[in-house]
């Protein structure tokens, strides 16, 4: 009894501790004069709905290069007849916490490149647990599909980006747009009849259902394997029936259904091998090559889970190198 109590506590205290250091470090990366899109010659359309809700949930950000500003890398094939390639960016935290506000970097990086993006929020767990995370992703995804050209991109160059918790809400996304699934929030996907250009999905926990396993293959901290469960536990409904919540685990629908219906899009697999999510990058890579699907996937030394957000590390600036490289090669 006093063993669970102090689980329990240790699991309250982890969090805490976790959920501030993300969200305050984010308010205070806002803060510095360069987190200012204008000084990159981005343009931030911010608080746009993209449902019918009010919700703020529901809202995205729009970050777009301004016309005859230089930019990044920016190459004149980029912007076909005017539109530029589209980023959907879908923020990570464990499906409960953080927002397109605390991973504004993210997006700054891409518009920076010459993308339009569009970095979304959605509902959060343990209040809304699966799937309002994904039905809120579908339900972006075919506005962006029907709005981008409003704001300068190119509806059918879409690309699906995120990390951790997003990284699994963007594969699940391709899942969807290639896969036919029964769910409604996948036929809406499904339905737009435009499968992403590529997908990226970074450090990525791509199985929910037994996060488990990840301590079975490798020693993992306690702390850390409470913020694992922790996913598990406040993003799957309790008594769930076997089957019902098969999108929050999309690497297992790409192991065991094989080729879909449509064909799946190249993916650029971040991760480092610190990261104690390293297990599913190298599953996915496997998952997809033996479909044969493009799959690219880089394993960088000594970094933690998401190292590629903190952009003076080298080798975070090697990650986001090689993922330019690949969408220029993608888009081309």
């Amino acid at each position: 009894m006093v063993d669970v109590e102090w689980r329990s506590v240790r699991r309250a205290l982890g969090a805490f501790l976790v959920d501030g250091f993300f969200t305050n470090g984010s308010r205070l990366a806002k803060l510095h004069p360069l987190a200012r899109p204008e000084r990159h010659g981005v343009e931030l359309v911010a608080d746009v709905a993209y449902g019918a809700s009010g919700r703020s949930e529901h809202l995205l950000d729009v970050y777009r290069p301004i016309d005859g500003a230089a930019h990044d890398g920016l190459r004149a094939r980029h912007a076909r007849s005017g539109a530029r390639p589209v980023v959907l960016y879908v923020h990570g935290g464990g499906f409960r916490i953080l927002s397109k506000e605390s991973h504004f970097l993210m997006a700054l990086a891409f518009a920076r490149r010459g993308y339009v993006v569009f970095n979304i929020n959605y509902r959060l767990a343990p209040k809304h647990p699966y799937p309002a995370a994904i039905e809120d992703c579908a339900d972006a995804y075919a506005w962006v599909v029907e709005n981008a050209a409003r704001f300068g991109g190119d509806p059918s160059r879409i690309l699906l980006a995120g990390e951790s918790a997003g990284a699994n809400l963007v594969t699940s996304m391709t899942v969807a747009a290639a896969y036919d699934r029964p769910e409604p929030y996948a036929r809406r996907i499904l339905e737009t009849g435009i499968v992403p250009k590529a997908t990226i999905p970074a450090c990525g926990i791509l199985q929910v259902s037994d996060v488990e396993r990840l301590a079975r293959r490798r020693r993992i901290s306690p702390f850390i394997l409470d913020r694992l469960l922790e996913v598990s536990t406040v993003y799957l409904p309790l008594g769930s029936a076997a089957g019902a919540c098969e999108l929050a685990d999309p690497l297992c629908i790409i192991e065991r259904s094989g080729p879909p219906a449509r064909a799946l899009p190249p993916f650029f697999i971040p991760c480092g091998t610190k990261d104690p999510l390293l297990d599913d990058t190298r599953r996915l890579g496997k998952a997809l090559a033996t479909i044969g699907v493009r799959a690219d996937v880089r394993i960088y030394p000594g970094e933690p889970h998401a190292f590629h957000a903190l952009m003076w590390r080298p080798h975070a600036r090697k990650c986001w190198a090689e993922t330019y490289a690949f969408l220029d090669e993608v888009l081309d």
